[in-house]
């Protein structure tokens, strides 16, 4: 089956709408949502939103609050599926490095002439966020990130009871939609945030991915090139996170000289869903700046 109908039939089973499908140099697809004014209008920017890892984990899902408040403020929206999630291109038998996620996500903005934008990254696309800032120097002229990952070494992320228990259940354990819906609770302080149709869309996609996604996923510690990004950046992290330890926050303030850094109580892992419109309305104010 090619891609489109792989999208098509999950869509069918409750998963994430199908948008654009992207052929890359590289020869991998990247599927991607993309809404908003195409030309850049005075105040506004290209915004690309950078989803977290995970059992299912999509753009879409990720960022299903936030897009069209930041399309409604006037700033184009680029949501891509990182490669391996969602209905991007999901190769196996190689490692999912921090460069490969990093590469193809550039090859996107390459083909659609992107040239200057903000990245917008939770948790894992914090991580590439950070990467492709590190990789282009100008192309990226102000960073959002929430639960950011990349700026511990690998044991600390390990230690963390929702790191534990879905590599172990992804890699090793029964996927079940039960199972998922545990996962997620656990990414969110207040279960009420996962949702029925929230299960289904991950579990939709999490059918299609293979163990090497999460099981071979290789993403350094980026801590001692954070000085190196001098743009402003806004950061987000939930005290109760059990994936990114909010201590990261404090690392990310000190290294980098242009930052500001919210934190929430009684939030998870998911800023922009849990507290989604006071977040919508701290990166609208902050990409007005």
């Amino acid at each position: 089956m090619t891609m489109s109908a792989i999208a098509a039939a999950a869509v069918a089973e409750g998963g994430p709408p199908q948008a654009e499908l992207r052929h890359l140099p590289s020869g991998y697809q990247l599927h991607f949502h993309d809404t908003g004014p195409a030309s850049r209008q005075s105040g506004s920017s290209t915004v690309v939103l950078l989803q977290g890892s995970g059992p299912g984990a999509n753009g879409w899902s990720n960022f299903r609050h936030n897009i069209e408040p930041l399309r409604a403020a006037g700033h184009r929206v680029i949501v891509p599926d990182l490669i391996g999630f969602g209905y991007s291109s999901k190769p196996t038998g190689l490692d999912y490095s921090l460069d490969l996620f990093v590469s193809t996500t550039l090859e996107l903005l390459d083909s659609l002439g992107i040239r200057d934008c903000v990245l917008v990254g939770n948790s894992l696309g914090g991580a590439v966020s950070i990467g492709i800032c590190l990789a282009r120097p100008g192309l990226v002229r102000k960073l959002i990130v929430m639960g950011c990952g990349g700026i511990e070494i690998t044991e600390t992320y390990f230690k963390m009871p929702g790191i534990q228990k879905m590599v172990a259940g992804f890699v090793g354990g029964e996927i079940n939609p039960q199972w998922l819906r545990g996962i997620l609770q656990m990414l969110a302080f207040d279960p009420q945030h996962v949702t029925d149709s929230l299960v289904a869309e991950r579990f939709a996609i999490l059918k299609l991915m293979p163990k090497d996604v999460l099981g071979r996923m290789r993403i350094p510690d980026l801590s001692p090139r954070l000085p190196e990004l001098t743009l402003p950046i806004l950061g987000f992290w939930g005290v109760e996170d059990q994936f990114c330890p909010a201590s990261s926050a404090l690392k990310l303030a000190a290294a980098c000289p242009h930052s500001e850094i919210v934190i929430y109580s009684r939030v998870g892992h998911w800023v922009m869903i849990e507290r989604a419109a006071e977040f919508n309305r701290r990166v609208i104010h902050f990409l007005a700046g």
